[in-house]
């Protein structure tokens, strides 16, 4: 049985029709991973004795005539740096942390796990998942599965290139500026994130960490659309302990799949009416859009004046990552003895230091003002949001880059000659990181030099059916590509 090319809905159903034993599935996909995890360096740890042991038991729980879930012993991937895992490692890419293991379980991975997932281990980030591509002083970077010179995006790199390559049919991501997308997009995978708190996150001692100027979002990596829809029914869902998550929907995101966008409104902008974007990545882009004519929608080019140049909200992003980053410092210094920029500052990359210097020399006035400019992203999205029901655009800016030799990959200095910040300048995605608003990235195509490139989907605040729907339509009009 071949699982590596088969959805996690239909691996699903056949484990619990009788068809497959989770058993031979796990052990099938732990000995995929261990022979081909060298060419990408996706995963960073291997549950073996847990996944086995989880196998078993949903195989007994079946034998025995028990419902196991949706996701009944569905082989599933962590990114390592964004979820708790108990008795796993969660180093976060950076030296300081080697070794340091998860007590407790993310609200996200015990959802998994009650609807019949199987954990096989953790995959691949950035150092603290600070930049747009997947590369730290631990392990090295992710190689992308279409080219292995070239990096497989970030932050979530590891999990897109997993899922990419076959070795799971899906794997977490975490997203704060892109982290889902951008390595789906240069992965050749899909990645939906949802509207945020949508999939709740409990963190402590500050309950509210997700809510200072950046909302990032729990979501999945997957080959199919329906397989993440899946995984959002799973994972979604109001949690008390979460001050911003948000009620559970009635309707089944699988369901949304399937639906019609006839009559659908869709307005693109190939660059938000700032950002510079290859003409390689455009052209992929441009020609993706007739998908959406043939599916029944319209489209229509849209000029957007978000009132910002392209640095200016780069740096606004910057600028609420490094007052986050500066807070967690000086949190680890205050309550674990950890002192980032004393004791360990020679470990860490240049890029950390840079963010949390600059978080600390902010003040709170200068972070305030920040909100002004995630203001006006919010508005130049609804002023859109008012005629049309989706905006598309391409996920990311360029193709994938050459891999460093020294575990600083980063993203390009320049694109179509024009200077941007190597974290994340290159991004169009952390627009939505600002706003909140649900976002998808589905493979629109291969570029001249046979790399993939991504369609951002974007849809209204708690739309996030309709986005699946708009994925799904494109997903049955379009080829995907395959490493």
């Amino acid at each position: 049985m071949e699982y590596s090319v088969q959805s996690a809905t239909g691996l699903a159903t056949r484990i619990r029709r009788g068809n497959i034993a989770p058993t031979a599935l796990i052990d099938a996909v732990l000995d995929r991973i261990t022979r081909r995890n060298e060419r990408t360096n996706a995963f960073v740890e291997i549950a073996t004795d847990d996944a086995r042991a989880r196998a078993r038991f949903i195989e007994s729980e079946l034998t025995a005539g028990r419902s196991v879930g949706p996701l009944a012993g569905v082989p599933v991937a962590l990114k390592e740096s964004a979820s708790a895992k108990r008795g796993m490692q969660r180093t976060m890419g950076s030296i300081p942390f080697r070794g340091s293991v998860s007590e407790t379980d993310s609200t996200f991975v015990s959802r998994l796990e009650s609807a019949g997932a199987v954990v096989v281990g953790t995959t691949n980030t950035p150092e603290m998942d600070h930049k747009g591509t997947t590369d730290n002083p631990l392990v090295g970077p992710t190689l992308n599965p279409f080219d292995r010179s070239r990096n497989a995006g970030g932050s979530s790199g590891g999990s897109a290139a997993a899922v990419a390559d076959g070795l799971v049919p899906i794997a977490h991501g975490k997203d704060a500026g892109g982290s889902l997308r951008i390595p789906a997009a240069w992965s050749g995978v899909y990645a939906f994130k949802p509207t945020f708190r949508r999939v709740p996150n409990v963190t402590r001692p500050d309950g509210f960490a997700d809510e200072l100027g950046i909302r990032s979002s729990h979501g999945p990596i997957t080959r199919s659309v329906e397989d993440a829809a899946l995984v959002l029914d799973v994972i979604g869902g109001h949690h008390p302990r979460d001050p911003a998550s948000v009620p559970v929907e009635s309707e089944s995101f699988r369901d949304a799949v399937t639906q019609p966008i006839d009559g659908y409104s869709i307005a693109y902008t190939p660059d938000f009416g700032t950002f510079p974007v290859e003409t390689a990545v455009r052209s992929v882009v441009d020609d993706a859009l007739d998908a959406f004519t043939r599916a029944g929608a319209t489209v229509e080019r849209v000029e957007m004046e978000i009132g910002y140049s392209h640095s200016e909200l780069t740096d606004a992003w910057l600028a609420l990552v490094g007052a986050n980053l500066a807070a967690f410092a000086e949190w680890l210094a205050e309550h674990d003895g950890i002192d980032l920029l004393g004791d360990h500052r020679e470990t860490l990359s240049d890029g950390i230091i840079s963010l949390i210097e600059s978080g600390q020399a902010m003040s709170a006035t200068e972070y305030c003002h920040q909100h002004v400019v995630r203001t006006a992203v919010h508005d130049a999205f609804e002023d859109v949001f008012e005629t049309h029901d989706l905006l598309v655009s391409p996920t990311v800016c360029c193709s994938p880059v050459e891999n460093a030799t020294d575990e600083s990959t980063s993203g390009p200095k320049t694109v179509d000659g024009v200077a941007v910040d190597p974290r994340i300048g290159w991004c169009q995605t952390f627009l939505c990181n600002f706003t909140g608003h649900p976002a998808a990235s589905i493979p629109a195509g291969i570029d001249t030099d046979g790399l993939p490139v991504g369609l951002q989907l974007i849809g209204q605040r708690f739309d996030d059916a309709g986005v699946f729907s708009a994925s799904g339509a494109i997903e049955r009009q379009l080829s995907w590509p395959t490493p």
